[in-house]
């Protein structure tokens, strides 16, 4: 047994002990503590932590059991990575269904997040596209579960944040491609009207859509920001494969954030006006295109010591353009902001999971170093837009919501409690049950 720290967001800090799974045909380790399951760690605040507790470490949980390449299907263990996934399986001519903004992610916590991508206005989230998958309680059963078999256990493990049990394996359809390139049009708009527009009229034939928007830009250019939509792209016989992707480090933690309003306004800046043209067209490697931050390792250091917080909100489409101008006026007013502000719109396909955040309506996710009181404050601010709007913000990026407005944000809580393994316990859970 060792020590684990801090999620990805290296926020909040705990002390729990680690107990590492191999072998997914044993029963879970005898222990006195609460145990929850980890995979990868890519959960932004403490929904992967377990402070005073167990986690039950699935790394080594890696296996891929079978791959069917005429139907993609795949079954794997839970403990293996999206980046181990796509390394099988695009010389095959198939792609994952839904692929969050890093490959990093194991599938157990994919599933355990009902993780979702740029396609959800196409393919829903991550959990639409699961099969069946094995679930192993604290007391040795199990549960091969599916929308057919044992439903509501399925239900419940979907988005279930890792509290219904151990997730052992999972199948998973996967979709075709015909290369692993991408079609790509980058279209600049002024400001967030300019986004609204972009989106309904991209949503309708594109499978890939979002933005960047510029959360420094205030009056008329409040929104700003570059707006992506991409397709696979058809067979490239003529490209050569490409040279393995260059990664950058960032090699330490510097004594403070290097995220602060000067540096922001000025990246923002440099990034709105780095494309001169009203729309670039491009292709590209799929790698870019979903993964822009796996190229720089440990990038999560450049907030300091402290670390930072994500907050990812949803707000219904009636209210959507509304509330994301007044998110975007109040952040701009605290002097706050994020150098990695994503806009797009979820579609109405429904989630599968009791607990799933995604549903229809805008979507905003931010990144704010870790200032204390005063992002706290910003945070409850942005709270008080979302709620009233009847929105929600996402579990697996938060660090700090109150019990009150998770009850609110997701009122299926109480039928999903019935559910949890009575050894399974989240640093999350107490904070939002207390």
């Amino acid at each position: 047994m060792s020590q684990a720290g801090q999620s990805w967001g290296r926020y909040p800090d705990a002390k729990q002990s680690i107990i590492a799974i191999s072998d997914r045909h044993h029963g879970l380790p005898a222990t006195a503590e609460t145990i929850l399951p980890y995979g990868n760690g890519r959960s932004y605040g403490d929904s992967c932590l377990n402070d005073g507790g167990v986690l039950l470490h699935t790394s080594h949980l890696d296996r891929f059991i079978r791959l069917d390449v005429a139907t993609g299907v795949l079954d794997c263990e839970a403990g293996a990575l999206f980046s181990e996934i796509l390394d099988l399986i695009v010389p095959q001519g198939w792609f994952l269904p839904v692929t969050p903004g890093t490959k990093f992610v194991s599938v157990g916590g994919a599933i355990a997040n009902d993780v979702h991508g740029k396609n959800h206005h196409r393919a829903g989230t991550f959990g639409r596209h699961v099969l069946e998958l094995e679930l192993l309680r604290s007391d040795g059963s199990r549960r091969v579960c599916s929308a057919t078999q044992y439903p509501e256990w399925f239900a419940a493990t979907i988005g279930g944040l890792g509290l219904t049990g151990l997730i052992t394996r999972a199948s998973i359809q996967l979709r075709r491609i015909a290369s692993p390139w991408m079609s790509t049009e980058v279209h600049r708009f002024d400001d967030l009207a300019g986004f609204f527009q972009l989106s309904e009229s991209s949503d309708r034939d594109y499978e890939y859509t979002v933005a960047w928007i510029d959360c420094a830009a205030k009056g008329r250019a409040l929104g700003r920001g570059l707006f992506t939509r991409a397709d696979h792209a058809p067979a490239c016989p003529d490209r050569r494969p490409s040279a393995p992707a260059r990664h950058l480090r960032v090699p330490f933690v510097p004594p403070i954030s290097l995220i602060n309003p000067f540096t922001l306004r000025a990246f923002n800046a440099l990034y709105y006006h780095r494309q001169r043209q009203p729309i670039v067209r491009a292709t590209t490697h799929y790698e870019p295109q979903f993964y822009p931050l796996d190229g720089i390792r440990d990038w999560n250091r450049i907030y300091g010591p402290r670390g930072f917080m994500q907050y990812q909100c949803v707000v219904p489409p009636t209210a959507a353009e509304d509330c994301i101008v007044r998110l975007a006026r109040i952040i701009g007013s605290a002097g706050g902001g994020s150098f990695l502000a994503v806009l797009k719109q979820f579609g109405a396909l429904p989630s599968p999971g009791m607990l799933s955040f995604p549903r229809a309506g805008a979507t905003l996710a931010l990144d704010f170093p870790n200032n204390g009181n005063r992002t706290l404050r910003l945070l409850n601010e942005l709270d008080d837009v979302v709620a009233a709007s009847g929105g929600a913000v996402y579990p697996a990026k938060d660090a700090r919501m109150s019990g009150h407005r998770f009850r609110q944000y997701f009122p299926a809580w109480e039928s999903f409690s019935q559910f949890i393994d009575p050894r399974f316990s989240s640093s999350f859970w107490r904070r939002v049950m207390e």
